[in-house]
């Protein structure tokens, strides 16, 4: 009988797989790298954001919004409300008064940049429509006229003395706008630049503060006639004159001898 054929050893069964080593299976639990632009650090700034520290132009952007807002400026509860000490805040701004007068110029300034835009012309009549424009600008501003109202005694001293940089920077302003204007030939300065841009701002303040200093109600158009006048140089030369002794003629005469004066 013939012999079947003989069958193979069945396999043997397969072990368990080998174990993965523990740096392989770090490796492979890592996330993907991120992308390249995450890596630079504003990316990582982009990513995770941290708290900003406050800066003086912070606490100068509170007080200009508290300021139109009508609110009144209190140092110390801008620090407060920056997270930051009061000592550091005045370190920053010096004083309140300063702080205000940084405030009232950062908004003067632009007007009067405004003002240059809006007028056309040449010499006295520029400068004089430039300013007048200002004051009528100012006269209608609400922040201004309620800080006016308020405490009207501090508020010229600040407005309109050395104590603020507002008077300073306005006469910059005027004296620069007039220096231009001379450059051009369109303007014969008939006094000092300097003399003749302080007098052109104590006008022009005269004006704006009016009903503060005198009680009166004043025209703004009047005030650019004034200054345009003052421009012009229309004024007649007078030799200067000293005080001089009375006429001997016209002296009393002295009593006694029949009124009769020796020679």
């Amino acid at each position: 009988m013939p012999k079947s054929p003989a069958r193979k050893p069945a396999a043997p069964p397969k072990g368990p797989s080998r174990p993965v080593s523990a740096k392989r299976a770090a490796v492979q639990a890592e996330p993907a790298p991120a992308p390249r632009a995450a890596r630079t650090r504003l990316g990582q700034v982009l990513r995770e954001p941290t708290p900003r520290r406050a800066t003086p132009l912070d606490l100068f952007r509170a007080a200009r919004r508290g300021w139109i807002a009508g609110e009144r400026l209190d140092i110390g509860a801008l620090a407060a409300e920056l997270g930051i000490g009061r000592a550091t805040a005045f370190r920053w701004v010096g004083s309140r008064e300063q702080l205000l007068g940084e405030v009232v110029w950062s908004l003067c300034e632009p007007l009067l940049q405004q003002a240059a835009a809006a007028t056309s012309g040449r010499g006295p009549r520029r400068v004089a429509a430039i300013c007048e424009y200002a004051i009528r600008a100012m006269l209608v501003y609400p922040p201004l006229r309620r800080f006016i109202e308020q405490d009207a005694e501090f508020a010229l001293r600040l407005l309109t003395s050395k104590q603020g940089p507002v008077q300073e920077r306005v006469i910059g302003q005027v004296r620069e706008l007039l220096r231009h204007q001379a450059d051009q030939g369109a303007l014969v300065l008939p006094l000092n630049v300097d003399t003749l841009s302080y007098l052109i701002v104590r006008l022009c303040e005269s004006f704006l503060y009016a009903d503060v200093i005198s009680g009166q109600r004043v025209d703004a158009a009047e005030a650019g006639l004034a200054i345009e006048l003052l421009l012009s140089g229309k004024v007649e030369s007078r030799a200067k004159t000293s005080p001089r002794e009375p006429d001997k003629a016209s002296s009393p005469r002295r009593r006694g001898g029949g009124g009769n004066s020796r020679t």
